[in-house]
Parts: C-alpha cells; sequence; structure tokens
C-alpha cells in the first residue's frame, strides 16, 4: 500500500468528524450558547492567568500545549505491531474518544467558572474523589515536568543545531506579546514576521551549534540544560500569560503546522509504500500483547487524561466565546492526531527512505528499513521517536532540503511541541497545587511563589535523583526508571475525566453515551494495562509494581465513589 492512501483515509476521517461528530456534542450535549455563559476569562480577568483571548491564538496555545512528544513517540513504538492496529486506534480514538474528551473538559470547565475537572468532581461525585483526583494529578504532572526536561536535555546535546532556534523563540514570543497587547497590531503581519524569523534561526542553527560537550562531560551538559529549563519554566508560569506563554504558543503552532505541512508535501513528494505489514505476527518470539498495551502505548495521540488538565487548567481561563470552546477543544485533538498519523506514517514508510544510520539501540545500519528497525520490540521502545527523526527527515530531503537542515528542523519540531507542554505543565501545577490548599485548608498554597516552588522541586529531584532500575539493574535517573506507568496512569485520568463528564451531563439530563462509552472503554483498557504490567513488574521492580497497585486501587476507589453517586442520583429521580 502506498502511503498517499493512508493520509487520505486519515484526513477523510478527521475531516468528518469535525464537520459532524463535534456538531452533535456541540448541539445536543453541551449545549454553546454564547448568549447564556458568562466566561471567567472576562468576568475574573486579571492580565496574568484570566484574560479574554481570540480564538486563533488560543487554539495556537493549546495545541502546541496538549501535543507533546507522547504522540510522537507512541505511534513509532506502535508502528511494532504494524500499521493498521495503529492506525485505527488513532483514527477512532481520536474523533469518538480523545477529542470529545477535551471539548467537554473545556466547555465544562467554562460554564463552572474555571474550575478545574478535579475540583468539579467534588461538586459532581464527592470531595474524597476530588482529594483523590487532585493527588493523582499532582504526581502525574510531577513525572510529566521531569521527563520533558529530562528529553529536551538530551535533545539539546544530541543535535546542538537546534539550541538556537528553540531559545530565539523567547525573545520573539516576548516581543509578539508586547506588540499585540500593549501596542493592539492586528497579529496577521507580526505572525509572518515571526515566523520568517523562526526559520531564519533553524538555518542559523545549522550553522551555529550550540555544544555544552564541548567544554563538560555529557551527563554535565544534560544536567546544565534541565537546571536551566527548569528554571525557564518556573519564571513562565509566573509571568502574565499574554507576556510570554500564549505568544509562544501561538508562533510555535504556526512553525508546527509548516513542519507538518511539509512532512505530508514529503510524503506526496516521495510516496513511499509501507514498508510495514497491516499486523505483525503475534507469534514472534517477544512480541508483547497488543491488547491492552497497544491503547496505552499511543495514549496522547489517541486520548489524554493530560488534556484535560490543559483544557480545564488553561485554556478555559482565556476563551472568549464559548462557542469558540468547538475549534480549540474537539479541533485541537484533531490536530494532535493528525501529527500522531503523520508520525506513525514517518515509522512505516519514511523511514524506508533512510538507507544508512545509524540507531541509539542498534549500531551503524546499511540499509534502514521496517524489519531492520522494529526487529525487536525492545529495540522499538528503546529508539523512541529516531524513526520520527529519521524518517521525517528522509521525506524532507525529499522536497529538497539539505540533511543537515531537515535533521535540525525534525528536532526542532519535537523540542518545540515538548517545550510548550513544560511551560504549560508548570502553570497547570501551579493552579492544581492552588486548589489542593484550598480543598485541604493549607493556606501556603495559594501563594503562587510558594505553589510554583513545589511544582517544580519534586520534578527536578525525579530528573536528578539516580536510582537502580530493578528491571535492568542499571542506574537511571528515578523520572526514567518510573516513566513506564506514565501511559496507563494518563489513560486513567482521563477514564476519570469522562466519569465526571458523564454524571455531570446525565444530572443535566443530556444524552451521555458518547461519554459514557468511552469511559468504559478506557477504564477496561486501563485496568488491563495496569494488572499486565503489575505481573510483569512482581519479584522484579518493587517500585513500579508498588506504583502499578495503587493507581489500581485509586481506580476501583473512583469507581466506588462514582457508583455511590449513581444511586444518590437514581434516588433522587
Amino acid at each position: 500500500m502506498n502511503s498517499v492512501v493512508l493520509v487520505f483515509i486519515g484526513f477523510t476521517v478527521f475531516f468528518l468528524g469535525y464537520k459532524f461528530y463535534s456538531r452533535y456534542l456541540a448541539n445536543q450535549i453541551y449545549n454553546l450558547n454564547d448568549d447564556q455563559t458568562v466566561l471567567p476569562s472576562a468576568s475574573f480577568e486579571d492580565g496574568i492567568d484570566y484574560i479574554p483571548t481570540k480564538k486563533h491564538i488560543l487554539f495556537g496555545h493549546h495545541f502546541t500545549s496538549i501535543a507533546g512528544a507522547a504522540p510522537i513517540i507512541g505511534p513509532c513504538v506502535a508502528a511494532y505491531w504494524g500499521w493498521l492496529p495503529a492506525l485505527l486506534w488513532i483514527l477512532i480514538g481520536t474523533v469518538f474518544m480523545g477529542a470529545a474528551h477535551d471539548f467537554g473538559a473545556l466547555v465544562t470547565s467554562v460554564k463552572e467558572k474555571g474550575r478545574s475537572i478535579a475540583d468539579i468532581a467534588s461538586s459532581t461525585i464527592s470531595n474524597r474523589a476530588r482529594i483523590m483526583f487532585l493527588i493523582f494529578v499532582i504526581l502525574l504532572v510531577w513525572l510529566v515536568l521531569a521527563v520533558f526536561a529530562m528529553a529536551i536535555a538530551d535533545l539539546f546535546v544530541s543535535v546542538p543545531t537546534s539550541v538556537i532556534p528553540i531559545n530565539v523563540q523567547i525573545i520573539i514570543a516576548i516581543t509578539m506579546g508586547f506588540l499585540l497587547y500593549k501596542k493592539k497590531i492586528d497579529s496577521f503581519i507580526p505572525s509572518l514576521i515571526a515566523l520568517g524569523l523562526l526559520y531564519f534561526f533553524v538555518w542559523v542553527g545549522t550553522t551555529s551549534p550550540v555544544d555544552f560537550t564541548d567544554t563538560m562531560p555529557i551527563q554535565n551538559a544534560k544536567n546544565l540544560w534541565i537546571i536551566l529549563l527548569f528554571i525557564y519554566s518556573a519564571i513562565a508560569s509566573l509571568l502574565p500569560v499574554w507576556t510570554l506563554l500564549q505568544p509562544r504558543d501561538y508562533i510555535n503552532s504556526h512553525q508546527l503546522f509548516v513542519g507538518l505541512g511539509l512532512l505530508f508535501l514529503g510524503i506526496f513528494v516521495a510516496h513511499p509504500s509501507v514498508d510495514a505489514p497491516a499486523i505483525r505476527s503475534l507469534s514472534d518470539p517477544g512480541t508483547p500483547s497488543l491488547f491492552p498495551l497497544l491503547f496505552v502505548t499511543i495514549a496522547c495521540g489517541a486520548i489524554s487524561g493530560f488534556h484535560g488538565l490543559v483544557a480545564s487548567g488553561t485554556s478555559s481561563k482565556q476563551l472568549e466565546k464559548l462557542s469558540d470552546s468547538r475549534m480549540i477543544g474537539y479541533g485541537g485533538m484533531i490536530g494532535e492526531g493528525t501529527l500522531a498519523l503523520v508520525s506513525m506514517i514517518t515509522a512505516v514508510a519514511g523511514i524506508s527512505l533512510v538507507g544508512q544510520t545509524n540507531l541509539p539501540a542498534v549500531g551503524p545500519v546499511s540499509d534502514l528499513n521496517w524489519s531492520v528497525y522494529y526487529d525487536t520490540w525492545a529495540h522499538a521502545s528503546s529508539n523512541k521517536a529516531s524513526a520520527f527523526v529519521l524518517g521525517g527527515g528522509a521525506l524532507l530531503t525529499s522536497i529538497g532540503l539539505s540533511e543537515p537542515l531537515a535533521n535540525t528542523l525534525m528536532a526542532v519540531l519535537v523540542i518545540s511541541f515538548a517545550a510548550t507542554t513544560l511551560d504549560t505543565a508548570t502553570r497547570i501545577q501551579r493552579f492544581i497545587l492552588n486548589e489542593f490548599g484550598k480543598a485541604t485548608e493549607v493556606e501556603i498554597l495559594s501563594n503562587r511563589y510558594i505553589a510554583t516552588l513545589i511544582a517544580i522541586i519534586p520534578a527536578v529531584l525525579m530528573a536528578f535523583w539516580n536510582i537502580t532500575d530493578p528491571g535492568s539493574g542499571v542506574i537511571r535517573q528515578a523520572g526514567w526508571v518510573l516513566w513506564p506507568i506514565f501511559g496507563a496512569s494518563n489513560q486513567m485520568l482521563a477514564a476519570l475525566t469522562l466519569m465526571v463528564l458523564t454524571l455531570y451531563y446525565w444530572q443535566k439530563k443530556k444524552p451521555i453515551l458518547p461519554l459514557l462509552i468511552p469511559m468504559l472503554v478506557i477504564m477496561a483498557v486501563t485496568l488491563s494495562a495496569l494488572l499486565t504490567n503489575a505481573v510483569k513488574f512482581y519479584g522484579v521492580n518493587g517500585t513500579l509494581f508498588i506504583l502499578n497497585l495503587i493507581l489500581i486501587t485509586l481506580i476501583f476507589w473512583m469507581i466506588y465513589e462514582g457508583f455511590n453517586k449513581v444511586l444518590e442520583i437514581r434516588r433522587k429521580r
């Protein structure tokens, strides 16, 4: 099969989903009536976190915040099972689960005065559910902050040509924010200039790499970048949202859309054949079970609980009109599904164009193809996003870009997605800690500076604390040792968010099957994945085994709370 066919199928499904299914959700469940809704961005406007924002600017912030490295890594790893399972889960998951989840979290938060989904759980289910939700979210975001900082640091060290274009974005974004919000200049011309500057500095990066390893050991260079990234994210989370976070995400979104456009252009120009089988033989030695692992391997590319945190944590506080939520909430997830689609295609077709290369987990390869890259599960999972960088780079060279420029552009694409998520996650963690302080009457957490320190310090410890991985015996950073539970825990958060949304709209006598069915599916998948992991970690990795048991307990606790709420509602009726 030709890769162009996969693109056509994906675009068609996403277009139909947005045009028809999002309209159904908007009209039948979420009721997007601008005249009847007072938005928190206006009623609580403070010029820092709450600020009414034009939908195209907010879309840029929301999309780049939810689209981190996970929708790139997940499909690349999942291509191990073949192209068909990954394609089906990306398309079905995005249209009927992930986009409905994100859309609902955004709308519901706006209708509840900008409260987070965790806070809404207190009135929808119980205060115990709220406390459990908040604790779980805090732990998950600490892990996300640690791993994203480590991943960006790794890329800065391995691709030093990406340092200048990524960091120049900060200066351009601050200038952009000043022009848009202080000088009230229309965004069109500054956006074009900013986009041109961003790509100019991508070229500058290829000629002027910033490599700390010239003066210090590799690990010291990575540690220095981690420290700088956490300092940056702390400052960015405290600044008014219009000064850096929002304009950086906005101009980043343009750069990322152009990058995705170039990748799809490369697919149409090179039109490589799909090198992978539709479904890999599950009898191959060492092949893990397709169910449930596929569904937690591709997490953010189909449905992600973290998206609900972004939607209810920052985006709901900036929404200018309720009707904009369809484009931002549902459309943002369609954008992420598109990223997952192109990531999958680079893995199953693009890598066949690479030829000679060097794989992180394998070493020198004379002629790269799917069967070489995905020869074992261990290699596929260790190589992570290499298929995207290598395959995507090959697609870009097919349209005339030089190899150094193509590789730098691919690295900038990955880092930009990860960096915007790092910014937003730090701000969200501050909001969540504020809410946790209110729920537990710990007043010190209402201080934005104290909350920011608490948001950062545990993540820093995860990044710098080296522990022995019981599975391999290798000493690694704690964040990487804990990372295997991210996929399942992220999906669990999505299931819990869908539970809150289901009960919320059931009490309002709205049709809830579009929320209930995804909730049941994701909850079943998550429980299966956690049980599978628990069996795998038992006797091998005590830390992950215990954490899996804790997560399983939390799921059953939330199910219990939800079931009690259902009984209460039925008694009242």
